[in-house]
């Protein structure tokens, strides 16, 4: 028996309660939304409307699978996010750990925890962030679920990747003599979320006049870094890769703990971007503690060969993507250090940021 689902219709003035049937909602979301042509591509044979969806493996390849939850009031809220941002970041989430094993992303599956009182218009609008997230990268949505809630949103995210067999990049393989390295800016997600939190308006409401429009986008809508994965599988080059996530230091303790190293960060080569540097400086705050404690960047942080390299950045350069090398792998097991450029040696915590309290990340 199909469930019932209790949705708030705003559209005709009285704002009524209707109950709507979960395949009617799953309807009103998917249908006609990703075309049958693309779905073919993506290797669909049979999609959402059936108990389960049937999907084309691709022959020498392996599977790469992961989910990520984004909860109301843990994750988001009005002031941090719009709902179409919600779906996007949702599927960047999830879409980001394809890009920290090398692999590509192929099909997605959505879950979602409703609370009685949400709109239809709503739901449409964080669907619509979903898959102009999930187009960007050549995604299926293939199937989910819904379910009603007694409290706020839910939206679980599982993506189905590939890679070649015996080819994903795993944190587990830096190697003592490598470098580390990142590609574009970390901290700006975090300062972002910052900003967002000390203005305390709805997004909606503010997002044309905000200040720093680079950091609020980089919290509202980062993007994935698969291109960069993949180059880093292809080269060959690439020992371990991680996606900062959680914050630059938690990122590197997850490399030196699976690979029984130690890692040694150097201050002065971490880039900081220009609006990252401006708003820490407003703010009286030091914008390492945004890069090293921030978090949902999606960028990638890895480890090469020390004389590796520079071919390494040259191949990636040549794609357009860019890359630092911020420190390097030492014996030290279970050591993670920040070299200060005043030569001081400071260890790091393994904690990232915490969304609305500004502690340790329990994750």
């Amino acid at each position: 028996m199909a469930r019932s689902i209790i949705l708030t219709i705003t559209d005709y003035g009285g704002g009524r309660m209707v109950s709507v049937d979960e395949f009617a909602l799953i309807r009103l979301l998917t249908s006609g939304i990703q075309s049958d042509a693309m779905q073919r591509e993506a290797g669909v044979v049979t999609g959402i409307g059936d108990d389960a969806a049937v999907v084309q493996v691709n022959e020498g390849m392996q599977l790469i699978v992961t989910c990520d939850t984004m909860t109301e009031d843990v994750h988001f809220k009005s002031v941090t996010m719009r709902d179409s941002d919600i779906g996007f970041k949702a599927m960047a989430s999830a879409v980001s750990d394809i890009a920290a094993m090398g692999g590509t992303p192929r099909f997605a599956l959505v879950a979602l925890c409703l609370p009685r009182t949400i709109t239809t218009e709503r739901v449409r609008r964080m669907y619509e962030g979903l898959y102009e997230c999930a187009n960007r990268y050549s995604i299926a949505v293939i199937g989910g679920d819904t379910t009603s809630s007694a409290g706020g949103m839910t939206i679980t995210v599982t993506v189905i990747g590939e890679a070649p067999s015996g080819q994903a990049l795993l944190r587990s393989r830096a190697e003592v003599g490598d470098v580390v390295f990142t590609t574009g800016y970390a901290g700006e997600s975090a300062a972002g979320l910052d900003l967002l939190l000390r203005q305390g308006l709805p997004l909606e409401e503010c997002v044309e006049e905000v200040d720093y429009p680079g950091l609020v986008r980089a919290h509202c809508r980062p993007l994935p870094q698969i291109e960069a994965g993949i180059a880093l599988r292809q080269s060959g080059l690439c020992h371990a890769l991680n996606d900062v996530s959680d914050g630059i230091a938690s990122e590197v303790w997850e490399i030196a703990e699976a690979s029984n190293v130690g890692i040694d960060l150097i201050e002065d080569r971490i880039p900081i971007s220009e609006e990252l540097n401006a708003y820490a400086l407003q703010q009286g705050r030091d914008p390492l503690d945004f890069v090293l404690f921030g978090g949902e960047d999606y960028q990638l942080v890895g480890t090469v060969p020390a004389a590796q390299a520079p071919e390494l950045q040259l191949q990636l350069r040549q794609r357009g993507i860019p890359t630092a090398i911020i420190g390097y792998v030492t014996a030290d097991s279970g050591q993670v250090r920040l070299v200060r450029g005043s030569g001081d040696v400071m260890s790091l915590e393994k904690k990232g940021y915490n969304h609305f309290n500004g502690g340790e990340d329990g994750n």
